[in-house]
């Protein structure tokens, strides 16, 4: 079927109180495992491809978007593109031609007047495109002392650090005057966390749903176990991203494999056993969300 919108799949997801899937893709085993498992539920999904990943392709975006776009073309459901935390404006201006129809502009660790000016930048000139476009706050810092010169007890806004938090009314302040469509918040979820032992800080996560008008959308989703990723989506959570888990169920997989099998050399051999410990994954992942 023809690409879907990531816009089109959250506006949906968040009408029905509920949250779609987005999983970050690296190889193409990620990019058919994704849409697997997904039409192993019969649920629509976003596949992801972060700035890092451009990087590890050589800083090569088209290869992997391409690949990406035939196999959401041949899916049996709803697949959307998404370019993931996006510093650099020149991959930024390829994402339109490359397949995306979104785009998340991450100016998180800047100090929040920075982040402001750029993420304004961004998502004027994704809406040109036509791109929905995606930013991220977290606990806002860099703010100036008397002297002028940022309070060395406050740094920048990384929303990506554990511990961060997305302050409700800050959150208001920036979407309105970004201008993006949808904020990532910082409610108790990490980047790259190999253990699902993360919890939400549940409260701010609904003053957040409270106060803000734009979908939202939650990071580092590979940390939480399915009762937590049920009470995201259930308490206004409207994207989930998911890295990690992939690589973990990827990465063990081949490992066990390949323990048991130490003469195999054939690649397809365990890229195969891979793709299908990811497949699960995927599965299980969105089953949480329902």
């Amino acid at each position: 079927m023809p690409l879907a919108t990531t816009g089109e799949l959250v506006t949906r997801a968040a009408a029905a109180h509920s949250a779609v899937a987005a999983f970050n893709i690296i190889t193409l085993e990620h990019v058919e495992a994704v849409i697997a498992g997904a039409e192993s539920v019969g649920a629509p999904v976003v596949l992801q491809v972060s700035e890092n990943a451009v990087k590890f392709r050589y800083g090569r975006l088209l290869p992997l978007a391409r690949a990406a776009v035939a196999a959401a073309e041949r899916a049996a459901v709803p697949v959307a593109l998404h370019l993931d935390h996006v510093q650099s404006d020149d991959l930024l201006r390829q994402a339109p031609a490359a397949g995306f129809s979104s785009v998340m502009y991450d100016g998180s660790r800047l100090p929040y007047a920075e982040n402001l000016t750029a993420t304004r930048s961004a998502a004027d000139w994704a809406h040109t495109q036509g791109l929905w476009i995606e930013a991220e706050l977290g606990r806002v810092g860099g703010k100036a002392g008397p002297d002028g010169r940022a309070d060395p007890g406050e740094g920048p806004s990384d929303a990506h650090a554990p511990g961060a938090r997305t302050d409700p009314v800050e959150a208001r302040a920036f979407v309105a005057d970004s201008g993006v469509d949808a904020l990532a918040v910082a409610v108790g979820s990490s980047h790259a966390m190999t253990t699902r032992t993360a919890a939400l800080d549940r409260t701010l996560l609904e003053r957040l749903a409270a106060t803000l008008d734009v979908p939202l959308v939650l990071h580092g989703s590979s940390g939480l176990p399915d009762d937590e990723l049920a009470a995201a989506a259930a308490g206004g959570i409207a994207k989930v991203n998911v890295g990690t888990a992939l690589n973990i169920a990827m990465t063990g997989a081949i490992r066990t494999f390949l323990a048991a099998h130490p003469e195999a050399v054939d690649s397809r051999s365990y890229l195969a056993v891979g793709r299908e410990a990811m497949v699960r994954t995927v599965a299980e992942i969105i089953r949480a969300l329902d």
